[in-house]
Formats: structure tokens, C-alpha cells, sequence
């Protein structure tokens, strides 16, 4: 079991982050077996690019510093905040000193794909943090960079949601809700099918939380550079891999807000941005900006700033509306709890 020992001052300090660098380990650390598999769609079609990446460039080295259980700090650095990019990520790893990569290559790199001739040359070399972090960059454009902006709104959505559980039901529902095997006692948090690691004193400089679409269970950053870590699965992540599910268009709501309003309102039972709303409906991003701003004046909607996106989420009024057609209203905080809605 892992527990974190947990003072106030922590939770003052604590946040959210995203890391494009570590989902794109994730994304390769499943691709080569490592971690839960992707779904068969999705395999399907990253797997000839992933394969041609493998042969053409330099990524075996990548993948040669993964193991079942852990993998290089240098390639995914740790995120400053919710703003974080894939260019801020790769000028952090091109930055690593040589003798900082080669700490960790030496710790990571044991398994047998590391005695690959063409990988050792690789990782012995003098530029061996540029062939990395080059290898990376293709990996990303070629197999991420197209997703990512839906898989970005998926993280954004989902720390809007911690921040309203937070508001209303305090830190320790948010930390539990994360997974399953996570308790809040006695001032810490325990950590179940962890192997035995003890206490881990955050030390008042908090704990970092980082969403993911990839994460198979609960990852957890221990050591130094990076501060404290939990990295948990994003909601709405079963629904992406799944697939989209369609919208129900009860007539009654339909005919009282007009058709396309009826289908916003009806996505919106979790926060998400205008260009996430105009691609998971196929909607034009101006028609649903539009909608979104009527919905907004007549009460329904209220917005929520998260990193770089703005977010949409119903009102305790939305709620109302749609509360017989979805199971019920008051599901979740209203966003007038969260900092920064406009």
C-alpha cells in the first residue's frame, strides 16, 4: 500500500496539470504491450504509423527506457500547470543535461530490446538526449498531435469537475473519487494495490494531480525532480474509447429551447469547451458559439475558465430542464462555485 501523509498546508498547495509528454509515453507504452490496450479502432489505426516510426526513426530508444513499471523522468518532465503544451514539454527534455539522461538511462534501460546495437549506439552517445527527444516529436505529430485537442477537453472537463467537488464536498470526496482504491484516513491518502512503499510525506509542498486518457489504473511520481504525483484516468475517457455515443433529442425539451439548443444542453452533463461541443456533434464551432450565448443570456449556461479553454456547464436552471430526460438534476456543482467564471 502506498499513503501519502497529508498536512493543510498540502492541501493549500496542491493542483491540477496536464502532461502531453507523459500521455504520449502512456500512448507508447501501449502500442508495445506494456500498458492496457488500446482500443481496437484505435490500434488499428496508429498501429502501421507506429510500426513504419519504429523502422524510419530512432524511437526503439524510446521505448527501450519503458519497463512494466516505470520509465525515465527526462521524457516526460514534470507539467507547471493546466496550460502545459507538447513545445513546452520537448524544449524541457532537450534541455536535460546529458549527464542527467544518462542517470536515467542507465536506471531504465535494462530489458533486452536495450542490447539492440542500433538502440546501445543510441543511448551511448554523446547527442543522445536530441535523437530522444526527435524521436519523441515525430512520435507526437505522427501519432497524438491530431487527438490531442479532443483529448486535451476530455482533461479540461474533468478537472472543472474535481474543482466542483472540491467546492462542494471538500478534498477528501475529490481524492476518493478518483478510483476506487483510493480511501481518505486519518489525514492521509492510502493507496491500495500499490506495493508496500510506507509513508510518503508531501512535506507542505502539496500534491500534484495529473488527468489522463491513457493512464491504465493509478500512476504515482514518488521522487525527485518531480514533485509529488497521483496521475488517474479522466472521466469520460469510457466514452471516447467506446465511442460517441448518440445524443437522445427529447421533442418536449426540443420544442421549448429548438433542436440544436435541446442537443447542447444534453451534452453539457459535464463541462466542455465550444470546439469540443462542435466536434462530438458535428455541429459548425460558430452555429454552437451562437447557441452557447442564447443558452448563456437565458440562464441556462454558465462558463468556467480552464488553461486556455473556456468551458460550458449547465445551471441549476439547465438541470431542471433536462432533469427528466437524464435521470435527474443536481448531479454535480454548479459552476458558479469554481474560481474565474466569467
Amino acid at each position: 500500500m502506498l499513503r501519502f501523509e497529508v498536512s493543510v498546508e498540502d492541501l493549500l498547495r496542491s493542483r491540477f496539470a496536464l502532461s502531453p509528454a507523459m500521455d504520449l509515453c502512456f500512448l507508447l507504452r501501449s502500442l508495445t504491450g506494456q500498458d492496457r490496450p488500446l482500443p481496437r479502432a484505435w490500434d488499428a489505426r496508429l498501429r502501421p504509423a507506429f510500426e513504419r516510426l519504429r523502422r524510419e526513426t530512432e524511437l526503439d530508444a524510446v521505448l527501450a527506457l519503458h519497463t512494466p513499471q516505470s520509465g525515465p523522468d527526462f521524457v516526460a518532465p514534470p507539467p507547471r500547470s493546466l496550460n502545459q503544451t507538447w513545445a513546452d514539454d520537448l524544449a524541457m527534455i532537450r534541455a536535460t543535461p546529458l549527464e542527467a539522461a544518462r542517470h536515467d538511462i542507465a536506471a531504465n534501460a535494462t530489458g533486452p530490446s536495450a542490447r539492440d546495437p542500433r538502440v546501445r549506439a543510441v543511448l551511448d552517445s554523446t547527442d543522445a538526449v536530441s535523437r530522444i527527444a526527435e524521436a519523441m516529436d515525430q512520435a507526437w505529430h505522427e501519432l497524438l498531435a491530431t487527438d490531442w485537442p479532443q483529448l486535451r477537453a476530455i482533461c479540461e472537463r474533468d478537472v472543472v469537475h474535481r474543482v466542483g467537488v472540491i467546492g462542494e464536498h471538500g478534498w477528501a470526496t475529490a481524492i476518493e473519487s478518483l478510483h476506487p482504491s483510493i480511501a481518505w484516513r486519518a489525514g492521509g491518502i492510502e493507496i491500495g494495490f500499490f506495493p508496500p512503499v510506507g509513508a510518503v510525506r508531501l512535506s507542505g509542498d502539496g500534491l500534484l494531480l495529473i488527468p489522463s486518457v491513457f493512464v491504465g489504473n493509478i500512476a504515482a511520481h514518488l521522487e525527485d525532480p518531480w514533485p509529488r504525483t497521483l496521475v488517474y484516468s479522466a472521466r469520460g475517457t469510457a466514452a471516447l474509447w467506446g465511442g460517441q455515443a448518440a445524443v437522445p433529442r427529447p421533442e418536449a425539451l426540443s420544442a421549448l429551447v429548438g433542436r440544436a439548443r435541446a442537443r447542447l444542453l444534453l451534452a453539457l452533463d459535464a463541462p466542455a469547451s465550444n470546439s469540443h461541443l462542435a466536434r462530438s456533434l458535428a455541429m459548425a464551432p460558430g452555429a454552437v458559439g451562437d447557441h452557447l450565448a442564447i443558452l448563456r443570456g437565458a440562464g441556462l449556461l454558465v462558463r468556467a475558465r480552464s488553461g486556455r479553454s473556456v468551458l460550458y456547464r449547465r445551471t441549476p436552471l439547465g438541470e431542471a430542464l433536462v432533469s427528466p430526460h437524464v435521470g435527474g438534476a443536481g448531479r454535480d456543482v454548479p459552476v458558479d462555485l469554481i474560481p474565474g467564471v466569467g
